[in-house]
């Protein structure tokens, strides 16, 4: 199955150098360029990617304005949205997480860290940044934002002990198999476990599972 991408930066050129490595995996294929955030929904809505490679930096309507529009529509559920951006520790990052995107990138990734990341989040599985400003990141979704009220904790109720458990090693970044490997337990039970709580949840994706899990207060971002 070919990875549908939509392109979303101000950037021509980086447009095309990005359109240009897609194109050339057999995998993926962009299907529209965008150049403000207006237009990013506007043609998110006409195409419907597997993928959006949303830059946060854009004039008139934002990276992080498009990326909520994309989001909070039901007939997108399935599409990601994937941050590209040159600031890993910008506030905005944390915001376009909480607005509802699967992760981020930094643009100066190199090529193959990019596609593999556009197939990360296609498959709904979240990129949340590097390890060296995870713990940033996360602290930036702990705290109070006035436009994205906390996550009540009453939210968790539904939640079996062991889904808070799992829920709570995948907002530490932890993958599937080293939650398996700390429970002593399999990957796909784990999976199973992550699945049940993103669905109780109403989460898109992992990355919105850690939202919840911070924003819950069910944990807090590691010293």
């Amino acid at each position: 199955m070919t990875i549908r991408v939509l392109l979303a930066d101000d950037q021509a050129l980086l447009r095309a150098t990005f359109r240009i490595l897609i194109d050339s995996d057999p995998g993926m294929t962009v299907v529209a360029e965008a150049a403000d955030g207006r237009e990013a929904l506007e043609l998110t809505r006409a195409h419907a990617p597997d993928v959006v490679l949303m830059d946060l930096r854009m004039p008139d309507t934002d990276g992080l304005t498009a990326t909520a529009g994309i989001c909070s529509l039901p007939d997108l559920a399935a599409t990601r949205v994937l941050v590209l951006t040159t600031f890993e520790n910008d506030q905005n990052v944390a915001r376009a997480l909480r607005a509802g995107a699967s992760g981020f990138l930094g643009k100066d990734v190199g090529p193959d860290v990019l596609l593999t990341g556009i197939r990360t989040v296609a498959a709904g599985e979240s990129l949340l940044s590097p390890a060296a400003t995870r713990t940033l990141i996360t602290r930036f979704l702990a705290t109070p934002d006035a436009e994205a009220p906390l996550a009540p904790p009453e939210r968790l109720t539904t939640l079996t002990e062991r889904e808070r458990e799992v829920m709570s090693l995948v907002a530490y970044g932890m993958s599937n198999t080293e939650i398996a490997g700390h429970l002593v337990v399999s990957p796909l039970t784990v999976r199973s476990h992550v699945q049940r709580a993103m669905t109780k949840l109403h989460a898109r994706d992992r990355a919105q599972l850690v939202v919840i899990a911070y924003q819950s207060g069910l944990v807090r971002p590691r010293p």
